[in-house]
């Protein structure tokens, strides 16, 4: 008796797969760990990674070449533990410089200081959606002015998981979820330590922009004043 298949008949699933191309394409994911500066970004990143190294699978760490405070080749915790990793100036180029046949065998790829890379969103969506690979990004969310800080953010809507760490206000011991710039220097990106910022609370975020902006604003005024001193003697002479 031959068996009759209606030219109705809806294919099978795996029949779906193969014809759209997804029988063999691997299941990446995308992890965010955001949080201000001194909330463990690093240290939770370093943990998991290393988590993965010991369950087996191959992992790669990215770091953005502009952070050379504490090594040029490894990502560093505040407190000094290490790890190898790529400092490239961008995550598109990684692929070609790390070599395609040893990408193709990396299962993890670990991102520290995400906020420096302008090509995030497009490295994210091709390293877990086409090549199947789990990306652990760590960044600030935010800079010294509270506002959205280089593409993180944007990489949100991809997340399997999204992490929000917090630190310990450095003047009161409570909640810090804010980072403070201790110096009047006002570009987006500058590269520093606990010289240069400081996590703190809500309230002390609020003061001490107020006492900054103060500081800078009688900064300003000294210097005019100066300026306009030094400008009336050469006239007199």
């Amino acid at each position: 008796m031959s068996s009759f298949k209606s030219p109705h008949s809806l294919p099978s699933s795996a029949d779906r797969s193969d014809r759209i191309g997804l029988s063999h394409r691997p299941s990446g994911e995308v992890h965010v760990i955001v949080g201000p500066m001194f909330a463990g970004k690093t240290t939770a990143l370093l943990r998991r990674i290393k988590s993965e190294v010991n369950n087996g699978r191959s992992v790669a760490m990215i770091k953005s070449s502009k952070d050379t405070r504490y090594a040029v080749d490894s990502v560093v915790t505040h407190d000094g533990t290490n790890f190898p990793c790529w400092a490239l100036p961008n995550l598109l180029s990684f692929k070609q410089k790390f070599g395609a046949e040893a990408y193709d065998k990396l299962d993890v790829i670990g991102i520290d200081e995400a906020q420096f890379f302008d090509d995030l969103y497009d490295f994210c969506c091709k390293a877990a959606d086409c090549d199947g690979k789990i990306v652990i990004v760590a960044g600030l969310d935010g800079d010294y002015l509270r506002r959205t800080f280089g593409s993180v953010l944007d990489i949100i809507p991809l997340a399997d998981s999204i992490t929000k760490l917090t630190a310990r206000c450095e003047l009161c011991g409570k909640q810090a979820v804010f980072t403070l710039r201790k110096t009047s220097e006002t570009k987006t990106e500058l590269i520093g330590g606990c010289d240069v910022y400081m996590p703190v609370c809500r309230q002390h975020y609020v003061n001490g922009q107020v006492v900054i902006k103060s500081a800078r604003d009688t900064l300003e005024s000294c210097s005019k004043v100066q300026t306009d001193s030094y400008q009336e003697e050469v006239a007199v002479a």
